[in-house]
């Protein structure tokens, strides 16, 4: 169970596409030679994208696999939504996700694809924490401390998530409920991304605004 506070580390761009690079090098320089590269949705999207363009390869597809929701909210399961929609008969396959949680994405990923009747599969993840119960193939970067990892990609909703954690129905300042993020969750998020997520939540109906002030609006709700 994940406790109510706990460390969170926020991503850049730049080190999201440097991770993705080194993940490329590590799979080049085992001289595997995939058919085809199959992204996780929707974590997987990016780094799969990166990895073929540095593999020069043109076969890229993807599954959807739900797990977690948004701001570390655990779905009871990992379950495929969104199928392959090509023949992977005979192939050999290499699974990309941005992260190992708990291991379950993937291994619900390589238990799905096993049934396709492909060659080899072999997976491969931005970051590995020593947590999960499932080791990837390759991985650019170990955590041995765990933490939540919050990518550029899953910023602004993430962002939405941890603040519906943290704002009550007392009016806060934009300030107020920064610095509320970053004494619950240990992170520093610019305070323009907090206004643009703040302000997504009174479209949303969860939050309302009093001239430079938020608040919630009962409970809140995950998206």
């Amino acid at each position: 169970m994940i406790p109510d506070s706990f460390p969170v580390d926020l991503i850049s761009w730049d080190r999201a596409t440097s991770l993705s690079r080194s993940l490329a090098a590590m799979i080049r320089a085992s001289r595997f030679q995939p058919d085809i590269v199959i992204a996780i949705g929707r974590g997987g999207y990016v780094p799969a994208r990166i990895v073929c363009d540095r593999l020069l390869m043109n076969d890229l597809t993807s599954i959807k696999i739900e797990h977690w929701g948004t701001a570390a909210h655990k779905l009871d399961q990992a379950r495929v939504r969104f199928p392959l929609s090509v023949n992977v008969e005979g192939k050999d396959i290499l699974v990309i996700d941005d992260i190992t949680d708990t291991g379950e994405t993937l291994m619900a990923a390589r238990e799905y694809l096993a049934l396709t009747k492909p060659g080899e599969i072999r997976t491969g993840v931005l970051q590995h924490k020593t947590s999960s119960a499932y080791q990837p193939d390759y991985y650019a970067e170990l955590i041995s401390d765990w933490k939540w990892i919050v990518y550029p990609w899953a910023l602004h909703e993430d962002m939405i998530g941890f603040l519906e954690k943290v704002i009550s129905t007392r009016p806060a300042s934009v300030g107020d409920l920064t610095e509320a993020l970053r004494l619950r969750f240990m992170m520093s998020p610019d305070m323009d991304e907090v206004v643009l997520a703040l302000n997504d939540m009174v479209s949303l109906h969860t939050a309302a605004r009093r001239g430079d002030l938020y608040y919630a609006l009962g409970r809140t709700k995950h998206l």
